[in-house]
C-alpha cells in the first residue's frame, strides 16, 4: 500500500523499542505497508541482539537500517548521528521510493522536515515535548546560553511542525489541550490525533493468583529522572503499616544496588524486598503476582504529554495502580475508572488516605475486571495499530493524489 521509512533515535534492541516501537511497525506491516526502519543502536545491546530484533523484524518484512549511537561529546554527538541518519534516509528514499516520513520525537521529526522531497508526507509522533523534558529533567540547563538557543529553536521548530504536518500524534488528551492554545491552526490542533503507549494485552493479561502468597506491591522499570522511588517506597510503608505481611517486589535491570540502598533508607527490612531482572517477555509473568503496583512521576510541565507504558501494563494484568496527578491523563483514568488512586501532593495525609483507598481497590472483587477492561478500552496495542493504519491511509490518499498531479 505505501512505502514508509520510521526514524527513531532509541535504538530496537533497548526495551523501549522492542515494546514500543516494533509492535506497531509489525501491525502497519501486517496491514500491507511496507516499512523501512532506521534506528540508532547502542554497541553493547547491538551486539547482543541484533540478531534476534533482525528475525524478528524479518518476519513481517521490516527492513532494518541502524547507525551506531554516539553517546559523546554532549551536543555534537547528536549532531553527529543526525547528519549520519540524514544520509542513511537519502539513500534509502533514492532506492525505494519512500513516501511516508514517520518521525519518532521531535528530533527526528525536525530531521524529517529537512530532507523531506515535496511529495512526501511526514508523521510527527510527539511522544512528548521533547525540549520541555530535557528542561524539567535537569539535563539542561537555561542559563547555559548554548542550551538556551537551543531549547529556543527546537521549541520553535515544535510549533512549526506541529503547525504544517500532515499528521501529528501525541500520547494524552492532556497534550492535545495545551497545544490547542499554541499558535498553530486551529484545523492542525483539532486533527492531532491522541494515541497513547499501549501494550500488547495477549502477553499482559491476568494470571491465576496464588492463593497463599503475601500481599505484594509492585515496580516495574528503571528508577531514571522521572519516577520518584523514594515517594514510592514510602507509600509502601503506608501499605504495609495495614497489611504487616507485605512484601516489595521490583523488576528491574541494572539498578539493584541502588534500589537496596534507598529501601534500606526508607527503613524496609530487606527481608520484604525482592529484585528481579527481567527480559520483557518476562515481565507479564511478574506483573500478576502483583496486588497492587505504583507509577509515580514528577509532575513537572513536560510530564502532561507522558503516558507511562507501566500503567498499560498493570492494568492490563488485572492490577490497581498508584499514581499521582499532573501527569498526563492518569488521574483521569485511575480515579475516574476505579482502576487506582492519584496521589496530590505526598504530604503524610495524602500518602495515609491513598494507601487506605488502594487496599479497599485490592479487596472489591470487581477492580481486577475493570482494570482489565480499561486496558483494552485505552491502552491495546490492537487499537493503537489500528489509529496509525487510519493515518497511513490517509497519507496514503493525499500521496497518490500529488504523484498523479
Amino acid at each position: 500500500m505505501t512505502t514508509a521509512l520510521y526514524l527513531s533515535y532509541d535504538g530496537m534492541t533497548d526495551p523501549l523499542g522492542q515494546s514500543q516501537v516494533i509492535p506497531y511497525l509489525e501491525g502497519l506491516a501486517a496491514a500491507g505497508h511496507k516499512i523501512h526502519l532506521v534506528s540508532a543502536e547502542k554497541s553493547q545491546a547491538h551486539a547482543r541482539l541484533k540478531e534476534t530484533i533482525e528475525e524478528r523484524l524479518a518476519a513481517s518484512g521490516i527492513v532494518w537500517h541502524t547507525i551506531s549511537y554516539r553517546k559523546s561529546p554532549p551536543i555534537l554527538s547528536s549532531l553527529m548521528d543526525m547528519r549520519e541518519i540524514g544520509k542513511l534516509v537519502r539513500k534509502i528514499d533514492r532506492e525505494h521510493d519512500v513516501e511516508i516520513l514517520h518521525a519518532r520525537s521531535l528530533f527526528m521529526a525536525v530531521l524529517a522536515s529537512r530532507i523531506k522531497r515535496k511529495s512526501q508526507k511526514i508523521i510527527f509522533d510527539m511522544r512528548g515535548f521533547w525540549a520541555d523534558e530535557r528542561v524539567d529533567g535537569g539535563m539542561w540547563s537555561l542559563k547555559n546560553p548554548l542550551y538556551q538557543f537551543i531549547y529556543r529553536y527546537l521549541k520553535k521548530q515544535e510549533l512549526k511542525l506541529a503547525g504544517e504536518c500532515e499528521a501529528v500524534t501525541v500520547l494524552t488528551h492532556a497534550a492535545k489541550k495545551e497545544m490547542r492554545t499554541w499558535d498553530i491552526p486551529a484545523s492542525a490542533a483539532e486533527a492531532i490525533a491522541v494515541i497513547p503507549t499501549c501494550a500488547d494485552l495477549d502477553k499482559f493479561s491476568p494470571a491465576k493468583p496464588d492463593a497463599d502468597r503475601p500481599f505484594t506491591f509492585g515496580y516495574v522499570g528503571s528508577l531514571g529522572t522521572w519516577y520518584l522511588f523514594d515517594e514510592t517506597l514510602q507509600f509502601f510503608n503506608r501499605l504495609a503499616a495495614h497489611r504487616p505481611e507485605a512484601r516489595l517486589l521490583v523488576v528491574n535491570r541494572l539498578e539493584h544496588d541502588m534500589i537496596r540502598q534507598a529501601a534500606k533508607k526508607a527503613g524496609i527490612d530487606e527481608s520484604r524486598l525482592e529484585i528481579v531482572s527481567a527480559n520483557h517477555d518476562e515481565v507479564p509473568a511478574l506483573v500478576s503476582r502483583m496486588d497492587a503496583a505504583g507509577a509515580i512521576i514528577r509532575p513537572t510541565f513536560s510530564k502532561i504529554a507522558s503516558a507511562p507504558t507501566k500503567l498499560a501494563e498493570y492494568l492490563g494484568c488485572g492490577v490497581p495502580c498508584v499514581g499521582n496527578t499532573g501527569v498526563g491523563d492518569m488521574e483521569q483514568i485511575l480515579e475516574g475508572a476505579q482502576v487506582g488512586v492519584a496521589l496530590n501532593d505526598f504530604s503524610p495525609d495524602d500518602m495515609e488516605q491513598s494507601a487506605m483507598r488502594l487496599l479497599a481497590l485490592v479487596d472489591d472483587p470487581n477492580t481486577a475486571s475493570r482494570c482489565v477492561s480499561t486496558a483494552h478500552e485505552l491502552f491495546s496495542l490492537k487499537a493503537g495499530v489500528r489509529d496509525y493504519c487510519a493515518i497511513y491511509e490517509r497519507l496514503s490518499d493525499k500521496v497518490e493524489i500529488n504523484h498523479g498531479a
